[in-house]
């Protein structure tokens, strides 16, 4: 089994459209959508969700009303204010503040505070025309994605073992975070889709730093590379200096966006240019993920 992640150093840069049309071109294989705070490629894939299991990624504090004496010790030690007093002069726990530490439980001298799981997130497990696809969902301000991360890593692995099918793509989450190395660990190639604009640049730095440090085989792709010519000229001469090789290079074409609006991969959307060099990318990638078996 092969697991391919496609990341990048910031959002924007069109890894989600191009892990599409990998997947239009890949199928059958196991799709998964590791960018958990902002998930969108179930806009383009249109998965029918067939399993919602609930993600609980840590706890947070519960009071006990009758058991609470209203000494006031635990609205003093929260540093994040969490601990809300009310009518009558009792307290309440605001679930959008609370960071779970449990250090009001620990003080509080009559036990009435229990810190219990909390509902982050939704992970969904879902059928598409190209393959299982494993995605999910954080709640507004929630944390812990990292570990929401994995989670969809695993279910994926899951299922590819269970239908027998040898290949995973995974849109992986943008940046160099924690969710970002969660998606990476552990994984058998990655290719990195930057652009050739300043931040792109700086990215590519990052990212590839990020990939090397771990160990994983790295490649990268330049989208949207005739905006700025002088910078595709960089990205280039940069990914000779990081060591990192170059797949591919995909134009700027207004049908992506007609793609996206259509709900369909760019591959599936249109025959023109920018399709077969997304094409082209795929092909170099998987060859060069098969060679290095």
């Amino acid at each position: 089994m092969k697991e391919i992640v496609v990341i990048s150093g910031k959002g924007g840069t069109g890894k989600t459209s191009i892990v599409g049309s990998f997947a239009a071109l890949a199928q059958p294989a196991v799709l998964a959508d590791c960018d958990v705070d902002a998930a969108d490629l179930h806009l383009i894939l249109n998965p029918e969700i067939k399993t919602s299991i609930p993600f609980s990624g840590g706890s947070i504090a519960q009071i006990d009303q009758n058991q609470c004496s209203v000494c006031e010790l635990c609205a003093q030690v929260c540093r994040f204010d969490a601990l809300v007093k009310k009518k009558l002069g009792r307290y309440s726990v605001n679930t959008m503040a609370c960071e779970g530490c449990g250090v009001c439980a620990y003080v509080c001298p009559t036990a009435a505070i229990q810190m219990v799981p909390h509902v982050n997130g939704q992970l969904f497990l879902s059928g598409t025309k190209y393959g299982p696809m494993v995605h999910a969902k954080l709640g507004a301000a929630e944390e812990n994605s990292g570990k929401l991360v994995s989670l969809v890593r695993s279910h994926a692995q899951k299922l590819a073992e269970a239908q027998g099918l040898d290949l995973i793509i995974v849109d992986g989450s943008p940046g160099t975070g924690c969710p970002v190395m969660s998606s990476i660990t552990g994984t058998d190639a990655v290719l990195i889709v930057t652009e050739p604009t300043v931040s792109g640049i700086h990215d590519l730095i990052r990212v590839a730093e990020l990939t090397n440090h771990f160990k994983i085989p790295t490649w990268f792709c330049i989208n949207k590379n005739d905006i700025n010519p002088e910078n595709t000229r960089q990205l280039i001469d940069l990914g000779i200096k990081l060591g990192v090789e170059l797949l591919g290079q995909i134009r700027f074409d207004k049908i992506v966006t007609q793609a996206q609006i259509a709900a369909q991969p760019v591959v599936e959307f249109t025959d023109t240019d920018v399709a077969s060099e997304i094409t082209a990318v795929w092909q170099a990638l998987l060859k060069k993920v098969n060679s290095n078996s």
